[in-house]
C-alpha cells in the first residue's frame, strides 16, 4: 500500500444532482429482533442512483407518509434546491444509509431500527409490500480512502448499515477493527467474514451503556497509517472523538466521526457541526 500524507484532503466529496423518487416496497426482512431490512423499487430509478464503492455513509432523505392523509407529497427540485409542496404539511424526512444498490434490479436497500416513538421506526415496523416511500438523494458522497494499512470502524446500532458496508468495501490485505454497541446480544446480525477484519459485538445490557467508549479506549494503536470512521449517538462519541485526537493522535484528516443521532432530538441535522468540548 502507499503511505498516505496529511497535506492532501483523504475524504473526497462528489456531488450528485438532487433527484427526488416515489418508490414501493418490494421486499422486507427481518434482520434482527429491532431491524428491519426494507427494499424499494420503481419507475423513479430508471434515472441513474449514486452508489459510490467506499462511500459507507451515504444516505438518502426518507419522505414519510403525512400523517393524516397517509400520502407523501414529494418536494420538487428549482434550482438545485428543494421546493416544498404548497398547501401540505412540510413532509417528513430522516436520513438513513444506503445499505445497498443493485442498478440491474432497480432495488434500493436500507435497513432500519425499530422502535414506536418515532415515525420512521413506527413506518418500518407496519411497511408492507407496495407500500410508498418518498427517497430524495443521495446529495453527495463521502469518499473514504483505500490506501490506509489500517482501520477503526465504531459505532451503534444507527450505524451498522454503513459499517456493513466499510466490511464489505474495504479492498484487500486491509486491516481493520470493528466494533459494534447494541442494546442485546439478540440483536447481532450476520457480517461478511473478511480476512484480516475483525469484527466485535459490544452487548450495552451485559457491559453498560458506555461499553462503545470504554472499548475504544482500550484499542491499541497499530503500526502504520490508521483511518478512524465512528458514528452514533451524537453525546456518546464525544469522549471517543475526543480520544482519537488527544490520546491516539490521529490526524484530523485521517479522522471522520459524526454524530447520527441525539437523545430527545426528532430528526438531528448530523451535518451541523458538533462542540465536543
Amino acid at each position: 500500500m502507499t503511505t498516505p500524507t496529511t497535506s492532501e484532503p483523504r475524504v473526497k466529496l462528489r456531488l450528485h444532482p438532487l433527484v427526488p423518487r416515489l418508490l414501493r416496497v418490494v421486499d422486507v426482512q427481518t434482520l434482527a429482533p429491532a431491524m428491519r431490512r426494507i427494499v424499494l423499487s420503481g419507475d423513479d430509478l430508471a434515472q441513474p442512483f449514486p452508489f459510490e464503492p467506499l462511500a459507507a455513509s451515504d444516505h438518502v432523505k426518507v419522505v414519510f407518509p403525512e400523517i393524516e392523509s397517509g400520502e407523501i407529497h414529494l418536494p420538487t427540485v428549482a434550482d438545485d434546491r428543494l421546493v416544498m409542496p404548497e398547501g401540505r404539511p412540510r413532509p417528513i424526512f430522516r436520513d438513513y444509509t444506503v445499505r445497498s444498490y443493485d442498478a440491474a434490479a432497480r432495488r434500493l436497500t436500507l435497513d432500519f431500527v425499530l422502535h414506536d416513538h418515532g415515525v420512521a421506526g413506527r413506518w418500518a415496523q407496519n411497511a408492507a409490500l407496495g407500500d410508498p416511500l418518498g427517497v430524495l438523494g443521495p446529495r453527495g458522497s463521502h469518499l473514504y480512502p483505500a490506501d490506509f494499512e489500517n482501520y477503526l470502524i465504531a459505532g451503534d446500532e444507527t450505524a451498522l448499515p454503513a459499517m456493513a458496508r466499510w466490511i464489505e468495501e474495504l479492498p484487500s490485505g486491509a486491516r481493520a477493527e470493528v466494533f459494534i454497541s447494541i442494546a442485546h446480544q439478540i440483536e447481532r446480525i450476520a457480517l461478511a467474514d473478511r480476512p484480516g477484519i475483525n469484527v466485535t459485538y459490544l452487548d450495552r445490557l451485559a457491559h453498560g451503556p458506555a461499553v462503545l467508549m470504554e472499548t475504544v479506549q482500550k484499542f491499541v494503536r497499530p503500526e502504520g497509517d490508521l483511518f478512524v470512521w465512528v458514528a452514533g449517538e451524537a453525546a456518546a462519541i464525544k469522549p471517543i472523538r475526543r480520544h482519537v485526537r488527544d490520546v491516539l493522535e490521529i490526524p484530523a484528516e485521517h479522522v471522520d466521526i459524526d454524530g447520527y443521532w441525539k437523545q430527545g432530538i426528532a430528526g438531528l441535522d448530523h451535518h451541523e457541526q458538533d462542540d465536543d468540548d
